[in-house]
């Protein structure tokens, strides 16, 4: 059960529709998630914000790969229920990828670094090794991409722990708590 009113189109800030139409026009309708983030325009508009900007960052997959660890690691079922509906519709992911990615690995080997730094950051609260971002180098990523791979994983970070505070209702396709389970 929410643990918090999901506003209505009528209920919502003024400043928060034009995003909210943003993501009506691209779900075809607007996520519970986003009705919620609209109560505050700003958070809306900050989120918004380093979403647009980190979307021109590294490739879709590995975007997505690292949403779908964190959110694994941060167990959202909200956004693993989201981003898996987006990783199998939008970029194409398989069902056995997307899988991976939430186990926190990839079958592809540049992908992989970049899942295993997110869940490394992740679990270590930022407190990675040496070795840890001497892996993602060697994979092929620049300081630039290292400092992107944070980004993202703060990004998918903050949808977590609204949907997780908030107990939001999933309206996509529903994941398995499982990764190894579709």
């Amino acid at each position: 059960m929410t643990r918090i009113a999901i506003p209505t189109c009528n209920e919502m800030p003024l400043a928060s529709k034009p995003m909210l139409d943003a993501f009506n026009r691209q779900f075809g309708f607007t996520p519970n998630q986003f009705s919620i983030m609209s109560l505050s325009p700003d958070a809306l508009i900050g989120w918004t914000g380093l979403q647009g900007a980190l979307a021109k960052t590294l490739d879709s997959q590995t975007r997505d790969a690292i949403a779908l660890v964190v959110s694994q690691v941060n167990s959202c079922r909200y956004c693993l229920s989201a981003y898996t509906f987006w990783a199998a519709n939008a970029t194409n992911l398989s069902l056995e990828e997307i899988a991976l990615n939430r186990m926190g690995t990839s079958s592809d080997p540049k992908r992989d670094a970049a899942v295993r730094l997110a869940k490394k950051i992740l679990e270590m609260r930022g407190k990675v090794t040496e070795s840890d971002l001497d892996i993602a180098r060697q994979a092929g990523f620049t300081d630039a991409n290292l400092v992107e791979i944070i980004a993202l994983s703060v990004q998918s970070l903050f949808t977590n722990f609204i949907n997780n505070v908030f107990d939001t209702p999933i309206d996509f396709p529903v994941a398995t708590a499982d990764p190894k389970l579709p």
